[in-house]
């Protein structure tokens, strides 16, 4: 049977959006949703925008020679319309109430319950638009002790438990908890906002119903210790670093070679005993000490030096053609301008380049990793300029933009 071809618009086409939010978790769910063909509107304050166009370097460069936007900011608004608008006076606010009339979606990052006094919070819009889904994401959520406290990825790693298990166990060099080197509690923040939002829709598109999505950091954290929170409630004991072990299976973490550092990621006794064979001690994998993975566990340290010492006979590239022939999931610890090097992240098309007229040369994007058959996502326009499309979206609301920028209201 012969598959229809792709459609020339994502799945969420037809779907509007009303950007609030700033920095990263917010923008990246918003980004998401204009990959899958979403209208999102991203509103920013004149004159300064979102703040991650100023958390630089590196930054753009103009084609005047000056600097543009930094690169943060580029990660994650690529698809959006950017309109200025200052929603702190009465007439920018009923602008933005006027806007979220005609849209589908509200994604905002205000403190809990910043957004009342506007008028803009979920009570004041879903009043005007019943179908409205409204998701807010905060440090704490709408609720509990905390609600009212800021949030932010790096203090949210340390209260969430992650740090507690990242970086060198203690008596090791340089052994202190560690963050992990991206946002992850924003970005996961955000992929579960994404998926929220699209629940939620199918829900509105069902019933007319629209409805409130609480999104909190600290929540999200705590989801994503995922087996290391199920090791400890099975336990009783709570889990501590490891540097790169992994603490239910071994081995599974990176291994030195005479040129650097190949991952072997051993997940079960078919796989140990083909490692043995492929570094020429096959004799290994009968040893009683090593037979299960529960009791290479136990016998980690004595296990990996063991293979350490074998493993820093090759080259990472002889190691890693041995470790493939035989079937052992590995892999290089790339830098990341390897990452887009590799040949698999050429062929599949990882990186996006496009053009904005005030930058000189492309604007690259790493391309979304979702890979729809019949609606495919598509990086459909650059990240905006601050303010490019405030008087195209504007003026269909009948507004004088002229007028508007006199008054610093865009």
């Amino acid at each position: 049977m012969t598959e229809a071809p792709p459609l020339p618009h994502g799945p969420l086409a037809g779907v509007r959006v009303l950007d609030l939010s700033r920095v990263l978790a917010g923008p990246w769910a918003t980004q998401m949703l204009a990959d899958l063909g979403a209208e999102v509107i991203k509103i920013e304050r004149p004159g300064t925008g979102d703040d991650t166009r100023a958390w630089g370097p590196p930054f753009t460069t103009r084609t005047d020679g000056t600097p543009g936007d930094a690169a943060y900011f580029l990660c994650a608004n690529r698809g959006k319309k950017s309109v200025t608008l200052d929603i702190a006076q009465p007439e920018g606010a009923d602008i933005a109430r006027r806007l979220a009339e005609t849209c589908d979606v509200v994604v905002e990052n205000f403190k809990t319950g910043g957004l009342k006094k506007y008028g803009l919070d979920y009570p004041g819009l879903s009043a005007i638009n019943p179908r409205l889904v409204y998701c807010s994401i905060t440090g704490f959520g709408q609720d509990g002790p905390y609600a009212g406290r800021a949030g932010y990825d790096y203090m949210i790693q340390a209260m969430g438990g992650l740090m507690s298990v990242t970086g060198q166990a203690d008596g090791s060099p340089g052994a202190e908890p560690m963050k992990v080197g991206v946002a992850v509690a924003d970005l996961f923040t955000g992929m579960y906002a994404s998926n929220a939002i699209l629940a939620a829709l199918l829900h509105a598109r069902t019933t007319g119903e629209g409805q409130h999505i609480d999104l909190a950091l600290f929540d999200v954290q705590a989801a994503m210790l995922a087996n290391q929170a199920t090791n400890w409630f099975v336990s009783g004991v709570a889990p501590g670093r490891m540097g790169n072990a992994h603490p239910n299976l071994a081995p599974y973490q990176p291994f030195a070679c005479t040129d650097g550092r190949v991952v072997i990621a051993v997940g079960n006794d078919g796989q140990f005993r083909a490692l043995c064979g492929a570094l020429g001690v096959p004799d290994l994998a009968t040893d009683a000490r090593f037979g299960t993975n529960a009791l290479r566990v136990a016998m980690r340290h004595e296990l990996t030096d063991r293979l350490t010492a074998l493993t820093r006979r090759f080259s990472m590239h002889d190691l890693m053609a041995a470790l493939e022939g035989a079937g052992v999931p590995c892999g290089p610890v790339n830098t990341v301008d390897q990452v887009f090097a590799e040949p698999q992240a050429v062929a599949r098309g990882l990186v996006v380049e496009q053009t904005r007229a005030d930058l000189d040369g492309a604007v690259r994007t790493v391309a979304s990793p979702m890979r729809l058959s019949r609606t495919p996502v598509s990086a459909k326009s650059p990240p905006p300029a601050l303010g490019q499309d405030t008087r195209a979206v504007l003026t269909v609301l009948g507004e004088d933009i002229d007028a508007l920028n006199a008054r610093g209201i865009v």
